[in-house]
């Protein structure tokens, strides 16, 4: 009898042991402050590795929108934007946005520094290197509208100012802090901080450049698309499916935190939603050509996804993945339509550019009040108009200032042979249009 009691209280005990030390390590809830230190930058590098990206999904989307005799130049474009982005961001860019006081509209002309410490969260230098990439984004938006009439190194100019200093004041606004953060506006990701921005600076230098030769007709009407044929659809396609890839890192990076549960599941419905979103704009915008046009616009639909994508950016968070869907639906038919009121307003966007970020993004950031409670239809509007104004205005008058000095436009032969023989000399493709 002993030894039966020997034998059943042993592997008793051990089980109660392992069962209190089970519900000791499940009612931690929290990990150590090093940890989620580690956790919160990981995202932010990978999250920012995603966003980087992007920048080869718009050099391969503007590349194929554009027609054969204009496409190193857009390679030169993407490319130099990039690094001039980075620099400019480091060296007050940065500190521009975040160095702005409480409530306050500008920051300080000083270079990043890193000053990393355990109770900040993360890693100062992967937060830099996360906004950097978004800083990129919103310059890489403005590339291919004005695209096949440009001159190259005016367009880097203005790369380094948007950059540099007007991008990173409209940040500070609300990310840093600053009088619209104090205001309640809400703009989760950046549908109007990057987007709006980004597009409202090329639709700025679009008006002030003119459209292409012969893109309109005497009566105003848009010509034949054969003279303006996009080189590659394909490309085209496949820079869309790289900057959808990099959506997950743009959204669900600005959750800024990876140290608990509640933060995993809040990115894990980010991805979602912006999956969602993205496919809600591709459907809308082939239904609407479809019924309307006649015609299924594969282009209309893959601008319909930058519209759904850039649409739910705003506030990819709160909404149910249905409300996801009609967010991004909405995008993709402002788009369509935003498009043919840009060609009637005989304003030549190449890539559409202003439809899908400008358009889209206002829409995006306006619908925010219908799925979180915390953020107000007034704040919201007083967002829009007031980073969108002011970038617009201020990029006008740079590019008239820039237009009247150094000159914008390539010359009419220059334009006609093609800006890959005029401003780089490199010929993208053997066989041209």
């Amino acid at each position: 009898m002993t030894k039966l009691i020997k034998k059943i209280s042993a592997p008793l005990i051990s089980l109660i042991l392992l069962l209190n030390m089970s519900s000791a390590g499940m009612a931690e809830t929290t990990v150590s402050a090093e940890v989620g230190f580690i956790f919160n930058t990981l995202l932010f590098l990978i999250c920012g590795f995603l966003v980087m990206f992007m920048a080869a999904g718009f050099a391969m989307l503007e590349s194929g929108m554009v027609t054969s005799k204009s496409v190193s130049v857009i390679c030169a474009k993407n490319i130099g934007l990039f690094s001039i982005a980075g620099i400019m961001f480091w060296l007050f860019g940065y500190n521009l946005a975040y160095g702005i006081p409480e409530g306050g509209y500008i920051g300080k002309f000083i270079p990043w520094s890193d000053s990393s410490a355990i109770d900040t969260g993360y890693s100062d230098g992967s937060d830099w290197y996360f906004q950097m990439v978004f800083c990129a984004t919103t310059v890489s938006i403005v590339s291919g509208a004005m695209a096949e009439r440009i001159k190259l190194w005016p367009f880097f100019f203005f790369a380094a100012i948007l950059s540099g200093i007007l991008y990173p004041i409209v940040m500070g606004w609300q990310w840093g802090g600053g009088w619209l953060a104090e205001l309640g506006f809400s703009d989760f990701a950046g549908s109007t901080l990057v987007h709006s921005t980004g597009g409202a600076a090329a639709l700025a230098g679009a008006i002030i450049i003119g459209p292409r030769l012969g893109r309109f007709t005497k009566s105003g009407e848009a010509t034949p698309i054969k003279p303006f044929a996009a080189s590659s659809i394909p490309l085209v396609t496949l820079g869309v499916f790289v900057l959808w890839l990099g959506w997950f890192g743009f959204n669900g990076g600005s959750q800024l935190a990876m140290g608990t549960a509640d933060d995993a599941i809040a990115v894990s419905t980010i991805f979602i939603n912006t999956f969602l979103a993205g496919a809600g704009g591709v459907l809308a915008a082939a239904v609407v050509t479809r019924l309307f046009i006649g015609k299924t616009d594969v282009i209309q639909m893959l601008n319909g996804c930058i519209g759904g994508l850039v649409a739910i950016t705003a506030e990819p968070l709160a909404p149910s993945p249905f409300a996801a869907i009609l967010i991004g639906a909405v995008g993709g038919v402002i788009v369509v339509y935003g498009t043919k009121f840009l060609l009637q307003m005989k304003i030549d966007d190449v890539v559409g550019a202003v439809p899908a970020h400008l358009f889209a993004g206002i829409w995006g950031t306006l619908i925010v009040p219908a799925t979180n409670a915390d953020a107000s239809f007034s704040a919201q509007l007083i967002g829009v108009v007031a980073v969108n104004s002011f970038i617009f205005f201020v990029a006008y008058i740079i590019w008239s200032i820039m237009k009247a000095t150094i000159g914008l436009r390539l010359s009419k032969e220059g334009e006609m042979k093609g800006t890959d023989v005029t401003e780089t000399g490199v010929i993208a493709y053997a066989i041209r249009d």
